[in-house]
């Protein structure tokens, strides 16, 4: 395969990629509760068929695409499955941690809950070998409450299946002495504290009334708080004057709500890297991130590459980063 036809494929794949999360989050955003008990007992009375399997049919047919589309299909039936509400009923978070309903200053903290089949985002983007990305998606089968946090009335962050699957694991990875870039509810604070190898987490947050919520309702119930101090800070103003003399081991900055303000806040994260050359970052929906930048870049990647394997180096996770610093005149 020449190296036209391999970067013809690359195009190929950025469209389907597109068709697919488009249409997975149109289906989320305007009709996520499409599906329902009663839909999939219409579609099979009988109960002949596995019910993910006729799910992921539903969900196929509802955003469009045909039973003869194969790829597209492919795309739904490697991202869509059913989740187990035992399986976060048991995360130390949900099973220690009695969350409040109260509010102060715009913040509130309260409850929501997914619907018996409805659709949301599970976890991270899953880049493939070939540059698919699939759009993991999960249902329950039963109603799942989850806490949350409102700012304005807009969900700012709630522990959910897909927090719970994105911070899992850099949690795993942290330890020492931590820095954590936004309150939300505490999970990842609780969560990295509860490590032995973890010695301290400290949370910078901007908004104090967020912190005062937390450091009431929330913080006291921690099993190891003694392990955790909120500071109140804008977190680019504490990674540049105040972060290069704590020396940190790990550093997890979590301050976007989605893909439409993160790409822009991780490339302005991104760079004070280097004032802190002994803690390692990590970034909250790191893949979602990626894929807007990567694909965003693509054509400026293509245009500048002379090998089909230079356009990978450039599109990959490990260079990806400084590839994005370089094309913002950034560093």
């Amino acid at each position: 395969m020449t190296d036209d036809s391999r970067i013809k494929e690359l195009r190929r794949i950025r469209e389907e990629n597109n068709r697919m999360a488009y249409a997975l989050s149109d289906y989320i955003n305007e009709y996520p509760c499409a599906i329902t008990a009663s839909l999939m007992k219409e579609a099979d009375p009988d109960g002949d068929l596995p019910e993910e399997r006729l799910y992921k049919a539903l969900m196929s047919g509802i955003c469009g695409i045909n039973e003869n589309d194969i790829e597209a299909n492919g795309y739904i039936a490697e991202g869509v499955c059913k989740l187990s509400p035992e399986k976060y009923a048991g995360d130390p978070y949900y099973s220690e941690i009695k969350f409040p309903d109260v509010s102060g200053g715009g913040w509130k903290f309260t409850h929501s809950y997914y619907r018996p089949f409805e659709a949301f985002v599970r976890d991270d983007v899953l880049l493939k070998d070939d540059f698919r990305e699939i759009q993991r998606i999960g249902y329950f089968s039963e109603r799942f409450v989850f806490p949350s946090v409102l700012q304005n009335g807009r969900e700012w962050m709630a522990i959910k299946p897909s927090e719970v699957e994105t911070m899992r694991p850099v949690i795993e990875k942290v330890r020492g002495k931590v820095a954590a870039f936004g309150l939300g509810a505490g999970y990842f604070a609780y969560m990295a504290a509860l490590k032995d190898e973890t010695e301290s987490v400290t949370v910078i947050e901007r908004d104090p009334e967020a912190i005062a919520l937390f450091n009431r309702y929330i913080l006291p119930q921690f099993e190891h708080r003694e392990k955790i101090k909120t500071v109140r800070y804008d977190a680019f103003e504490y990674m540049e004057k105040v972060m290069p003399d704590m020396a940190y081991d790990y550093a997890f900055v979590d301050l976007w709500h989605d893909n439409s303000d993160g790409p822009e806040l991780f490339l302005r994260a991104k760079p004070l890297e280097k004032l802190s050359p002994d803690t390692e970052f990590f970034y909250w929906a790191q893949e979602y991130l990626f894929s807007a930048i990567r694909w965003n870049r693509f054509d400026q990647i293509i245009k500048k590459a002379e090998t089909y394997e230079e356009v990978l180096y450039d599109l990959g996770d490990d260079s990806l980063s400084d590839a994005c610093m370089q094309s913002t005149g950034r560093v």
